[in-house]
């Protein structure tokens, strides 16, 4: 079989933008997943998020830089996003956003 076509399933996710200034709330949000926090020469920090892939040797390394969205995905897994492709990506719902209507409703017009 060759290339086919997909179109991601509407699904709402939890998120945080990772800055200087919000490190604790990350750590809160990522728990056990939050690894190594390292400064970078350019002035910048950086984090290992550990994987579902990490392996029992932790052998995969995904890493989120400042101003990069960390995501919690749909098995409760996280995984760092570049802003800009984030914000093309995603947009901001309430708490009680209810994406089955929304759907049904898209439809109906």
């Amino acid at each position: 079989m060759g290339v086919q076509k997909f179109r991601k399933k509407p699904v709402v996710i939890d998120a945080i933008q990772f800055t200087r200034n919000n490190i604790d709330e990350v750590k809160e949000f990522l728990g056990d997943f939050f690894g190594d926090l390292t400064n970078v020469p350019d002035g910048t920090c950086e984090f290992v998020i550990k994987t579902l892939e990490d392996g029992s040797v932790n052998q995969v390394k995904h890493v989120a830089s400042e101003n990069d969205y960390i995501i919690k995905g749909i098995k409760n897994e996280f995984y760092a996003c570049k802003s800009d492709i984030f914000l093309a990506s995603y947009e901001e719902v309430s708490d009680d956003f209810d994406p089955l209507y929304q759907a049904v409703t898209a439809r109906n017009y």
